[in-house]
């Protein structure tokens, strides 16, 4: 969990730097973001709150398929199959996806040099576009690493934004190297600034049901030590 953790600061660092260059850009720019407000017929349309109501929405159904397959990861994987995503085992995903900045988990689907890396790799196959896919090595799987990648995939299948292969690609340039964000368009800010906040709102949820989940067991513990639920 510590590494979560570590990665959530890191993003909110990220965070107060794109909303700092936002400000310091032109006013009147075009936004994708649903943070902003609409009037419609004399009536207004908030959407900051139509955004945490799709959050908790997301978030409910994450909870349900999880509660149904027990939070074991082989039995989701097995739902992941089914929506039409492959999952690849490999005996080590990680010297293969490292090279090109991936992780073990969830792989965005990408096209060119990357994509022909990745099936060389993975598939052993020669193509220019790879699909979305979970790759992980052989053996046994961390559940809250796990959780964490099955969020994404499930925002990525709802087409969330800040979930598209583009903003996650920048999402790991400025969030794992010094690069300034100077450089950016205001379109791809406001990709990044999705981006961050859906990896951000991704990691609250797994440290949530990990703090839900311990909570859990020392109350269990407790009650049958001591024979009371009382924390």
């Amino acid at each position: 969990m510590k590494l979560l953790k570590d990665i959530l600061y890191r993003i909110l660092e990220l965070q107060e730097k794109v909303l700092r260059f936002r400000l310091s850009k032109t006013i009147g720019a075009k936004s994708d973001s649903k943070r902003k407000r609409h009037f419609y017929k004399g009536c207004t349309l908030d959407l900051n709150t139509m955004a945490e109501a799709e959050k908790q929405e997301l978030e409910a159904k994450i909870t349900n398929i999880l509660k149904t397959y027990e939070y074991n990861p082989v039995r989701i994987l097995e739902y992941v199959k089914a929506q039409g995503t492959d999952v690849i085992y490999l005996k080590d995903a990680k010297r293969i996806l490292n090279p090109v900045g991936e992780n073990e988990g969830f792989i965005y689907p990408y096209s060119g040099a990357k994509a022909l890396y990745l099936s060389l790799g993975i598939n052993r196959v020669f193509s220019l576009k790879t699909k979305e896919m979970f790759v992980l090595s052989q053996g046994e799987i961390n559940k809250y690493y796990f959780i964490y990648h099955f969020y994404n995939w499930f925002a990525f299948k709802h087409n969330i934004a800040g979930m598209d292969t583009e903003s996650q690609e920048l999402l790991k340039k400025y969030l794992f190297s010094s690069a300034d964000t100077r450089e950016l368009q205001l379109s791809e800010i406001f990709k990044l600034k999705d981006a961050i906040r859906q990896d951000k709102a991704s990691i609250e949820f797994v440290i949530k049901l990990c703090r839900n989940y311990e909570g859990a067991k020392q109350a269990l513990n407790k009650m049958k030590n001591e024979g009371s639920a009382k924390l």
